[in-house]
């Protein structure tokens, strides 16, 4: 019988991804989502879909009752950083008591192991050295970079406590078919949205804003492995993977790179910067590659996919 994991935001962007990866992969896969963000154009048809709120402890009862559930593939979360700072318990409401949630039930069910979607983006605040390795000391600069770095304090409590068996995967800017150009989204599903309609491109700030953006197959495929992966350690960085190429890019060279290929020529609009933004990010990968044997997809090679699924997209449209 197929070993059954249960994918947290599974109708989301970078949740579907890793559903298709494990169905294709011979899991079954019990996907929980409350489709505040999550479509369900997104999801696979072979997955079981228990809709609700993982701050709803008696819905994930019910789940976790009605399924033997072997792995969870925690992806669901608040990711606006803006939102985090206008309303702080909104933000550890879903991030802290959600996933305390998923880890008492985890505990009590004898879960086999927990992979966090943890943030690279934002623990680090804003490091001194580039890239960053997960050993940097950490200082996030966000409500919700403190509540993705309290979550593997408590993930680390429960190893360590209960011998719950974790894996953290601190994601650089992810992007790729998928991911939603409206509202509070990437920048570049943002910026192809635009081009596609031939509008302007709003840049905040100089452009110049570095970060290391990762493909979303490449982020599917290192959470698939994760769910095998056996680790000790005496800290949260032995639990943890920076997923990101180790490259930054900066908003300005994201737009020549779409000027290369699509045609669009307009100038872009420069507005004032947004607060609470880093200036720069650039993951030291290393240890993921060397774990996971993965090589990144090429910047060039991903925009160009997440391009022309977006294209087809809008044409259907």
């Amino acid at each position: 019988m197929a070993e059954k994991v249960l994918v947290t935001g599974g109708a989301g962007f970078i949740g579907s991804h890793i559903v298709d990866r494990l169905i294709e992969d011979g899991f079954q896969v019990v996907v929980v989502d409350n489709f505040s963000s999550g479509k369900e154009e997104n999801l696979n048809s072979s997955a079981i879909v228990e809709e609700g709120d993982i701050r709803e402890r008696e819905f994930l009862d019910r789940v976790f009752n009605r399924h033997n559930i072997d792995y969870i593939i925690h992806q669901a979360a608040q990711i606006d950083v803006r939102k985090s700072v206008s309303d702080p318990v909104y933000d550890a409401s879903i991030n802290i008591i959600g996933l305390l949630n998923l880890l008492e039930l985890a505990r009590v069910h004898k879960v086999k192991r927990f992979v966090f979607a943890s943030s690279g983006g934002v623990v680090y605040g804003e490091p001194k050295e580039l890239p960053v390795s997960e050993v940097y000391p950490k200082g996030p600069l966000s409500p919700y970079g403190v509540s993705k770095l309290s979550s593997e304090y408590y993930l680390f409590y429960y190893h360590k406590t209960f011998g719950l068996p974790y894996v953290a995967l601190r994601y650089g800017n992810v992007y790729g078919p998928r991911q939603d150009p409206h509202g509070e989204a990437g920048v570049i599903a943002i910026f192809i949205g635009r081009i596609l309609e031939n509008k302007d491109l709003t840049v905040f700030g100089t452009g110049e804003q570095i970060r290391d953006y990762v493909f979303v197959g490449d982020v599917a495929k290192v959470n698939r492995m994760a769910i095998n992966l056996d680790l000790r350690g005496d800290s949260i960085d032995d639990f943890a993977f920076n997923i990101g190429t180790g490259v930054g890019t900066s908003v300005n060279e994201l737009i020549a790179y779409f000027k290369e290929f699509t045609g669009y020529s307009k100038e872009s609009i420069y507005a004032p910067p947004r607060k609470g933004e880093l200036n720069k990010i650039i993951l030291n990968s290393k240890k993921a590659m060397e774990t996971f044997g993965i090589s990144w997809t090429p910047m060039l090679a991903g925009l160009k996919t997440t391009y022309e699924w977006f294209k087809e997209k809008y044409e259907r449209e």
